[in-house]
């Protein structure tokens, strides 16, 4: 059977996008696609259509390793509103409970976030893209369907109050992955004995990615203008940033030929355990690699040609 050709051009690096409101990820995904023209691009975690941010997209070998920035930690910065409930948890729903909320202070808030620290327990929300027998939850609940889910853990490194007063707060949070800003601001409100729900979510980082390097749909659309699609090329960060945050080992020729090879090797000054970024006697990205109980670092995932 004749293998089918792949429609694009052929696009090698990291965008780091930042998402608009009011549209999924798919959307705007297939949007920058067609920008690029590209054969092939991936995306790295859904944000919600109401968040903005960091969205990681993978282009061609960068897709390789999508699933490692899935899995990174990520931080956000959440406005919500107290004394209301929705359907969603977030701005985006209908509001079906409300509450009074004129007792709140941000010392009660202070208080509250210290049990939401460290290893925590979340329930999915039904408007989550966790699949039930292959269905993602959000699908169900349009069809006001509800199933049961269970707890799962997660950890928030860090969480801190940006701002508060009786009918609004903001938080910082950074978290690993898995977490649900909509279920923490809800389960936060509900320690209060409150309602809230998600106004406003910006995801300022995810993996080694921040909001400071991400770039717009407007960016992307003048670049074309002044430049032409070939352009969009030098806003791509290179394959290898996509795992500037584990440690870098540096490779002989030799250890690079067997790990090209599919063997482990022994590299001095690997870590003990985890993941590592390979680098090449060139300095080239060669890929990543895990360290393995013996001590020697096995390759899991190389760029063609490396």
């Amino acid at each position: 059977m004749a293998r089918r050709r792949q429609r694009g051009r052929a696009v090698d690096g990291v965008l780091v996008l930042d998402k608009p409101a009011g549209c999924t990820s798919n959307e705007i995904l297939q949007r920058v696609k067609r920008m690029y023209g590209a054969a092939k691009v991936g995306h790295t975690g859904s944000l919600d259509p109401l968040a903005t941010g960091v969205l990681p997209l993978c282009f061609g070998e960068a897709t390789k390793f999508s699933q490692f920035l899935l899995d990174a930690d990520k931080a956000y910065e959440v406005r919500a509103r107290w004394g209301e409930r929705t359907t969603t948890a977030d701005a985006d729903g209908e509001v079906v409970e409300t509450c009074d909320t004129s007792g709140i202070t941000r010392e009660q808030l202070e208080q509250a976030l210290e049990q939401f620290r460290g290893a925590i327990k979340q329930v999915p929300s039904m408007y989550s893209a966790l699949k039930h027998q292959g269905q993602p939850l959000y699908k169900l609940a349009r069809q006001g369907l509800e199933v049961e889910r269970e707890a799962r853990p997660v950890f928030i490194h860090q969480l801190s109050v940006l701002d508060c007063d009786n009918r609004h707060f903001a938080l910082a949070v950074s978290c690993s992955k898995g977490t649900y800003v909509r279920n923490l601001v809800e389960d936060i409100a509900a320690a209060m004995g409150n309602l809230a729900h998600v106004v406003e979510l910006s995801r300022t980082k995810a993996g080694p990615y921040d909001l400071a390097q991400a770039v717009t749909v407007e960016t992307l659309a003048e670049t074309i203008t002044s430049g032409g699609h070939q352009a969009l090329d030098q806003l791509l960060l290179p394959l290898g940033t996509s795992a500037d945050h584990w440690p870098a080992l540096q490779l002989t020729e030799g250890s690079a030929y067997y790990l090209r090879n599919g063997n482990p090797v022994q590299v001095p000054g690997s870590p003990h355990s985890g993941w590592v970024k390979l680098v090449g006697p060139e300095q080239e990205f060669i890929g990543v690699g895990e360290m393995l109980d013996d001590g020697k670092v096995a390759p899991r995932r190389l760029i063609s040609g490396s």
